[in-house]
């Protein structure tokens, strides 16, 4: 096996090797073993024999009542155990990479738009399951591998990971609800939002101080971790913010308001893939999601 972990004496081993050591362990004889396993006892035995040379070490004890661990073999079955699980959940993510596919997102999904895919995608594509994702990231949760693609509405590193614009989104304003004074307004401008502390996520989310012109943003800004503490600073009063038209659809928060900006520049709503990696289903996805945008 190419790039197996090997001995200094230059014995390899493999997973079975490990398969067969804990079903002895677990079994507590290397003939049930054998039976758990489907094989015969010689090759079990053959199997551990293989393993203990490759690790250079004595892993069972052999008695008429059975075989137990040494302290070499108490010492690895934990890890084995680990090992054999990850390589499965492995084998279980490369299996369903064709029947499942993950759409990743940090902030809002798709808004209004989101219910309508999800509903018509199982309808259009049973064989393949839409699932969503949420991850804090500027890539939602793409960048980590949690995801096959995802939505975003900020800029991404286009050497890595491939784009395309699927629509636009309103730009609203969002503070609490018992603001004496905006909460009886039905739009607000740029300009009344930068007279307040304005919060801002410098990882995923859309307000930067390029919104404003030249000397006319927020004079106060506040960080904010995620769209969970975003919504509770608002209610809380410490500030406001401006986010896209899908956060009011998907984040609706009691004590929160969102209002549109008659001035507020529109934000771009893109999916983004692995440039080197595209998911089977890519194709589709983008001409679901279009079509629900140009509606």
């Amino acid at each position: 096996m190419a790039g197996a972990p090997h001995s200094e004496e230059g014995a390899t081993w493999e997973l079975r090797h490990l398969r067969c050591f804990l079903a002895v362990v677990d079994e507590g004889t290397f003939t049930d073993a054998a039976i758990a396993l489907g094989t015969s006892q010689a090759a079990v035995s053959r199997t551990v024999a293989a393993l203990e040379q490759a690790l250079g070490a004595r892993l069972l004890t052999r008695h008429r009542s059975g075989a137990h661990p040494t302290s070499s073999g108490q010492d690895l079955i934990a890890p084995a155990r680990r090992l054999l699980t990850d390589a499965q959940r492995l084998q279980q993510a490369v299996a369903s990479r064709g029947s499942t596919l993950r759409l990743g997102y940090a902030w809002a999904a798709l808004g209004e738009h989101t219910t309508p895919l999800l509903r018509g995608w199982a309808r259009a594509h049973p064989d393949v399951e839409l699932q969503l994702v949420r991850h804090h990231s500027p890539t939602g949760g793409l960048a980590e591998g949690l995801c096959d693609a995802a939505v975003v509405r900020t800029a991404v590193d286009e050497r890595r990971h491939a784009s395309v614009v699927v629509g636009l989104e309103r730009r609203l304003v969002a503070f609490a609800a018992d603001d004496p004074v905006w909460a009886r307004r039905r739009s607000l401008r740029m300009a009344e939002v930068a007279q307040r502390t304005v919060l801002v996520d410098e990882r995923a989310g859309t307000t930067t101080p390029d919104l404003w012109p030249p000397g006319q943003g927020p004079a106060s800004t506040a960080p904010t971790a995620d769209v969970e503490q975003w919504l509770d600073d608002i209610a809380a009063g410490r500030g406001v913010g401006t986010t896209a038209q899908a956060t009011a659809v998907h984040n609706p928060r009691p004590g929160v308001l969102y209002r549109p900006l008659s001035d507020g520049p529109p934000i771009t709503v893109r999916l983004v893939w692995d440039r080197e990696d595209p998911p089977p289903a890519l194709r589709a996805l983008v001409e679901a999601v279009s079509a629900l945008y140009a509606r």
